[in-house]
C-alpha cells in the first residue's frame, strides 16, 4: 500500500491519510503500508520489492468531489490529473517502473478533491467520507479471493461516490 500526497495541503494528502488508517487494520500477511508523501524516484526501490502495488492518491479528474476511482494505470497518461509537484514525479516513476519491471500490476485508488486547497492537515468532510469508502474497498479487495482480484483488475475504472452516502 503506497499512500501519496502532501498532508500539509488538506485533501491533497488523502492518500497518506488512507494508508495511515489502513495501518490500524488487520491486513493480510505480507501487506505493508508506506507513506510515500510527495514521493518521486525514491519510491522505485520499495515498488520493485513489492509483489503487488496499491497506490492511493488525490485527483483533480473532473468527477464530483469525493468520488473514489479504481484503475490500473499502465503508463503515465493513464494516471488521473493530480495537483502538486508530485504529479510529474509519480507519472515518471510509473513509466520507469514498468520499463524496468515489466508486468507487475499497479492498482490506483484515486479520490477526487477540489483543486483549491487551503494549508491545513485536516481532510474536508466530503473527502474524509471518501477516504472511509476507499479504505473499505481496499480492505475488501485485500480480503477477496484471487479470482475477485483478477475480476477487479479487468475493470478499467470504478466510481464510488462518497458524497451520495452523506
Amino acid at each position: 500500500m503506497l499512500g501519496l500526497g502532501n498532508v500539509l495541503m488538506g485533501d491533497e494528502g488523502v492518500g497518506v491519510h488512507v494508508v495511515r488508517a489502513l495501518e490500524g487494520h488487520e491486513l493480510p500477511q505480507g501487506v505493508e503500508c508506506l507513506d510515500g508523501g510527495t514521493g518521486g524516484f525514491i519510491l522505485l526501490e520499495p515498488m520493485q520489492d513489492a509483489d503487488r502495488i496499491v497506490m492511493i492518491d488525490a485527483a483533480a479528474d473532473g468527477n464530483p468531489i469525493g468520488t473514489v476511482s479504481r484503475t490500473v494505470p499502465r503508463f503515465s497518461r493513464d494516471y488521473p490529473p493530480t495537483l502538486t509537484a508530485h504529479d510529474v514525479g509519480i507519472k515518471d516513476l510509473l513509466d520507469l517502473f514498468y520499463m524496468l519491471d515489466g508486468g507487475r500490476e499497479v492498482v490506483l485508488y484515486a479520490i477526487t478533491i477540489d483543486p483549491r486547497q487551503p494549508i491545513t492537515m485536516s481532510l474536508s468532510p466530503r473527502v474524509a467520507e471518501a477516504a472511509k469508502v476507499a479504505i473499505a474497498e481496499i480492505l475488501a479487495e485485500l480480503q477477496s479471493p484471487e479470482s475477485r482480484q483478477q475480476e477487479l483488475a479487468a475493470q478499467p475504472i470504478t466510481h464510488i461516490s462518497a458524497s451520495a452516502q452523506l
